[in-house]
């Protein structure tokens, strides 16, 4: 059978899912396991369609398949709407000033900071993190884990927005602080990087109150915390590489935290979501199927099947031939799923 499954995070996975989180400990997913467990939970009212759609948060979960037990080794996220009444989004919109004086023929192009936020906010893929050990693995685990919510959302297009983004990690300092909190936040704050971060995830109000409205002109700044200014940091480049392939587009807006560039993209017009298909299942010829067409080539990608029940999502990567409506898997990939010829399955080549 397949190594590696893709699930939804199930309630017995909490230990670890907080030694995934304890990696990066994020907005998105944070090292508490209080917070973790509600998460979970949100998670599986969201995937069983018991909650309003616009405040449903999926969570998925990477599994290595090692002697009959599942390890938790990576996961991704979706925020259904990103940016509502009780938590806005809120962000840094980066413009510039353009400035020319006639009499000393000086002219200046400002890069500004101003403040904004929105309370309908688009769809939001987060919480990508993988364990160290397996980042390079020849199977592309980072890129199965990416790419599930993109299936997933094209899957369920009408419980999505219209529009997706992406907020990358900056450049940080080695214990974690960013320059650019220490250089604007704390000074209207009066709080750490860590403290603002841990209050944010319940708490917004104070951004909106405290941060000043008007323009911050960058050029203010130091020079170095300016040209940190919608980076993207090293960890995150093969994210953006992504990112980039598949669509999105630097938004001109980055994290009133720490900087971190926005990426965004027309849900439509996401090269993986145009890519996703669905078809039933046919058995291969290698199982006592019909043989398929030699003029059609197997592919390798994500194979899903849904259910009316726990996990309802579940994936794996494998080879398939999809002919038309119909699609043959191997039988390693049928045992997987646990799918039999006649069910539907989501697909999406790589």
């Amino acid at each position: 059978m397949p190594t590696f499954l893709l699930r939804e995070i199930e309630p017995a996975d909490l230990p670890g899912l907080l030694a995934v989180a304890a990696h990066l400990n994020t907005v998105n997913l944070p090292n508490d396991g209080v917070v973790l467990e509600e998460l979970i939970a949100l998670s599986r009212r969201s995937f069983a369609g018991q909650i309003d759609v616009f405040k449903r948060q999926y969570l998925f979960g990477l599994f290595r398949r090692d002697a009959g037990e599942e390890v938790l080794i990576g996961t991704s996220m979706i925020h259904a709407q990103h940016g509502t009444r009780r938590a806005p989004h809120i962000f840094f919109d980066v413009l510039t000033d353009e400035r020319y004086s006639e009499s000393l023929d000086r002219h200046f192009i400002h890069k500004v900071l101003r403040i904004g936020s929105n309370y309908n906010g688009p769809t939001e893929i987060g919480g990508l993190v993988l364990m160290p050990e397996y980042r390079h693995h020849e199977a592309g685990l980072g890129r199965q884990l990416s790419y599930a919510r993109f299936l997933y959302l094209a899957l369920h297009r009408g419980s999505f927005r219209d529009e997706v983004i992406s907020e990358l990690l900056p450049p940080l300092e080695a214990d974690g602080t960013s320059l650019l909190w220490e250089a604007l936040g704390r000074h209207f704050t009066g709080m750490s990087y860590q403290e603002a971060d841990r209050i944010s995830q319940t708490n917004k109000e104070f951004i909106r109150t405290l941060f000043p409205s008007e323009p911050l002109y960058v050029c203010l700044l130091p020079e170095a915390v300016q040209a940190l200014v919608g980076q993207v940091g090293p960890a995150t480049r093969g994210v953006e590489r992504m990112l980039r392939r598949i669509g999105f587009d630097y938004a001109e807006r980055i994290d009133p935290f720490d900087g971190g560039p926005h990426f965004i993209a027309r849900t439509d017009d996401i090269s993986l979501v145009k890519a996703t298909r669905r078809a039933q299942v046919k058995v291969r010829t290698d199982d006592g199927g019909a043989a398929p067409s030699a003029a059609t080539p197997p592919q390798v990608g994500l194979i899903a099947v849904e259910r009316d029940h726990a996990p309802h999502f579940t994936a794996t990567l494998g080879r398939f031939t999809l002919e038309g409506g119909e699609v043959r898997l191997g039988g390693e990939v049928r045992a997987a799923l646990s799918v039999e010829a006649g069910d539907e399955v989501g697909l999406l080549a790589f």
